[in-house]
């Protein structure tokens, strides 16, 4: 009786010390929304960091769209709707748990129960239950007791491993988010706000980590409205380097040179209307082209 009564206390202590740790944590958060939801979001680019505490470039941003989006009066479930329909659950540093996170999570808690199970037939006397006498090697009860728990044991180890393996996996098998289709998105949103030198730097941290010819000339179409046409045309340069006569190319270095090379730009923006005069931007090229363009 002594036993169960401290194992009631044990329990009761642990339980009261978590629930002081996790009121302090919302009340500490609570002075900061943006921090807080922040918190709650995973940095694609860093290994076990929150947005709120990593330094990279993508978390920066991410950072500054909850900024702005409570700015406007957004809830914090509304911000954190946003990013998931965005990047999928897998954004959230505690995302809803499936799948594998069952698994993490339920197995090892039935294991405990079984354990405890185990342990308490083992712990008690068997002339207590039954009225009869066991010798030194007890009886089958506690020998199925000590099976299960061994089954239960290794079915833990099993879901776990199987679990890791699984959160581990890449990015659109259930992974974090990848970093590079993060920052493309970004980018897109600070476009849409008109915001491109912002913009611009998320397209760069893109290209780090993945090298895209799209991309690239997304960057440069960017670099253009951001008000840096040299550097515009330094990456469509880039791209017909590896790509020789690509349209949206010639274009993107035929709108640059507008700027930075006015005499060579009529014949690049030809070029590019030799190559695909069914372009969507082909009338305004030629517009452009015309004598009084």
């Amino acid at each position: 009786m002594n036993r169960r009564r401290a194992l009631g206390v044990a329990v009761l202590v642990l339980l009261t010390v978590a629930a002081g740790v996790a009121l302090f944590r919302s009340a500490a958060a609570g002075d900061d929304p943006a921090r807080s939801i922040a918190a709650g979001l995973r940095c694609p680019s860093c290994q076990g960091e929150s947005v709120a505490d990593s330094s990279s470039p993508v978390a920066a941003a991410m950072r500054q769209v909850v900024a702005d989006q409570l700015a406007q009066g957004r809830s914090p479930d509304e911000i954190r709707h946003w990013f998931t329909e965005r990047y999928g659950d897998d954004v959230l540093a505690d995302p809803p748990l499936s799948g594998p996170g069952v698994l993490l999570w339920g197995v090892p808690a039935l294991v405990l129960l079984g354990s405890g199970y185990a342990a308490v037939r083992t712990l008690r006397p068997a002339g207590r239950r039954t009225g009869v006498p066991v010798g030194p090697a007890g009886g089958p009860g506690r020998r199925t007791a000590w099976r299960l728990g061994a089954v239960g044991l290794v079915a833990m180890v099993g879901a776990v491993a199987f679990g890791a393996a699984q959160v581990g996996r890449p990015a659109g098998d259930g992974g974090p988010p990848d970093p590079a289709a993060v920052a493309v998105l970004l980018a897109r949103d600070l476009e849409q706000q008109g915001r491109y030198a912002d913009a611009a730097r998320m397209y760069r941290q893109a290209l780090e980590t993945r090298p895209d010819v799209d991309v690239r000339l997304r960057l440069a179409f960017t670099l253009i409205r951001a008000g840096a046409p040299a550097d515009a045309e330094q990456e469509a340069r880039r791209v017909l380097a590896g790509t020789p006569g690509l349209p949206d190319a010639l274009l993107v270095l035929g709108l640059a040179q507008r700027e930075t090379s006015p005499d060579r730009a009529p014949e690049t923006l030809r070029r590019f209307l030799d190559a695909a005069p069914g372009h969507p931007a082909a009338g305004e090229v030629r517009r452009l082209l015309a004598p009084d363009g």
